[in-house]
């Protein structure tokens, strides 16, 4: 287990952790490329780095959307990631049988928002023994997530996080309630922003979400300044090629000024 999976509650005193990548393992190079590019920069910066990916992607709207590249295989590269770089790495599990398959290589599961009610997930998830990351579902009030953090804890599993990725607002379009950050708070957990989710434009006729990128800085400026313990955010070489989540993603080469930028507010905030 990595020192940083057992210190995130106190990184409110520090930089705010990052949570970064690609939203799927696309090939068995890139994945890496990347990892070693945000790394190289969280370093110089003095930020915390979770590298994140999907293994596989099972929730897409269409039927002939990329979902990954095997699940086993995909899993390799994410543990080839975090012994390589000695860097924690996070991604998406679905169902009962994702969790025990994920947990050897990997340090934290993820439940997506669609998923956070899932008791049986939730209690797979538990019974890892890693840290779970809990996407506050785009259907749910904030305090409401006090019963995801139960049911975690119930199965004997306290290392926990929250993840804020916006609420469905209308049919196609997302905003995201910086009052729910101080509110999850409450729970004395890690509570994170993704940046990049909570612009997606879902439920779009072609079947693919659209997004809103250029405010990810507007978002990321907000989440700071309220006091978040990390920032999470999809990052790309060329979002306009990436195989899931392209229209709302950063591209890699703006991440490291737009990190600079929100430890200046982040700093000012403390």
């Amino acid at each position: 287990m990595y020192p940083l999976l057992s210190n995130l509650h106190h990184q409110a005193t520090g930089n705010f952790f990052l949570i970064a990548g690609p939203c799927v393992i696309e090939d068995s190079l890139s994945p890496l490329a990347i990892a070693e590019k945000i790394l190289d920069i969280t370093t110089r910066l003095e930020i915390p780095f979770i590298f994140k990916a999907s293994y596989k992607k099972a929730n897409r709207t269409r039927i002939d959307s990329f979902t990954g590249i095997g699940d086993i295989a995909g899993l390799e590269i994410l543990a080839t990631i975090r012994e390589k770089l000695h860097i924690p790495v996070i991604t998406d599990i679905h169902n009962e049988a994702d969790a025990e398959m994920s947990a050897p290589y990997v340090d934290i599961v993820q439940i997506p928002a669609f998923l956070c009610r899932q008791t049986s997930l939730l209690e797979a998830a538990a019974k890892t023994g890693l840290c779970v990351n809990i996407k506050k579902g785009q259907f749910l009030a904030p305090e409401a997530m006090s019963h995801a953090i139960e049911k975690v804890k119930h199965y004997g599993n306290n290392n926990i996080m929250l993840t804020e990725r916006g609420t469905t607002f209308g049919y196609q379009d997302l905003v995201v309630d910086f009052r729910g950050v101080t509110e999850m708070r409450k729970n004395h957990v890690p509570v994170v922003v993704d940046i990049t989710h909570s612009l997606q434009r879902p439920n779009q006729p072609c079947g693919v979400s659209g997004g809103n990128p250029e405010m990810i800085e507007t978002i990321g400026r907000a989440a700071v300044a309220v006091k978040c313990d990390g920032i999470f955010m999809e990052t790309h070489p060329n979002p306009a090629i990436a195989k899931s989540d392209g229209a709302n993603m950063l591209p890699l080469d703006k991440a490291e000024s737009l990190l600079r930028t929100l430890l200046k507010i982040h700093k000012a905030a403390v």
